[in-house]
């Protein structure tokens, strides 16, 4: 089934030669089949919920600009689980990839445009869980302290460099397709 590097490993320029075979046969295949996976698989597991919920995104996506949100909530929950399966499966991987890129980066967009902010408590929630409040677990104390601000942007952090990372992979296949052990080259014989 695999019959061509997507990346060269040619022997005369490896400093080990011998493992040319090896990163053709085995380490790329597995790698790139893995991160396939991990990328269709995210986007099945992000969009579930919105499937079982499928105009609860009518706000957010009117937020981004697309109207009517009545049909861009469910079209991104759909194009998520669809689009997640078909780069898992590898079939239809460069269309399906490159939905979702797009999809990917407007979010990573929104991430970096919308802040979560600084705080989450006023001065009076800062008050309330310096008097030892029964609201507040201890974690949530912990966390709480400054306000949350350093919560908040670690959290704000952690959006934007997923997003990132989602989006270069999303992009990556639809760049270079669906690749070794995919559904494209094993129905079709060759990339889609």
């Amino acid at each position: 089934m695999i019959t061509a590097s997507i990346f060269s490993n040619d022997k005369d320029k490896l400093i080990i030669p011998p493992l040319s075979t090896f990163y053709d046969k085995v380490a790329q295949p597995m790698a790139w089949t893995i991160l396939r996976l991990a990328v269709g698989g995210m986007l099945v597991i992000e969009g579930l919920p919105k499937i079982m919920a499928p105009f609860a995104q009518v706000g957010f996506v009117e937020k981004l600009g697309f109207y009517p949100g009545w049909l861009w909530s469910p079209t991104l929950a759909v194009m998520q689980v669809l689009g997640g399966l078909l780069i898992a499966l590898g079939l239809f991987t460069r269309p399906a990839a490159l939905a979702n890129g797009v999809m990917l980066a407007i979010t990573l967009y929104f991430h970096m445009a919308n802040p979560y902010g600084d705080a989450f408590l006023t001065q009076a929630g800062i008050d309330a869980l310096k008097a030892g409040s029964d609201f507040f677990t201890p974690q949530a104390m912990a966390r709480l302290a400054d306000s949350g601000h350093v919560f908040l942007h670690q959290v704000q952090s952690k959006a934007e460099l997923a997003s990132l990372f989602w989006t270069g992979g999303a992009f990556l296949f639809a760049a270079f397709g669906g690749g070794y052990l995919s559904l494209d080259q094993l129905l079709f014989k060759k990339q889609f």
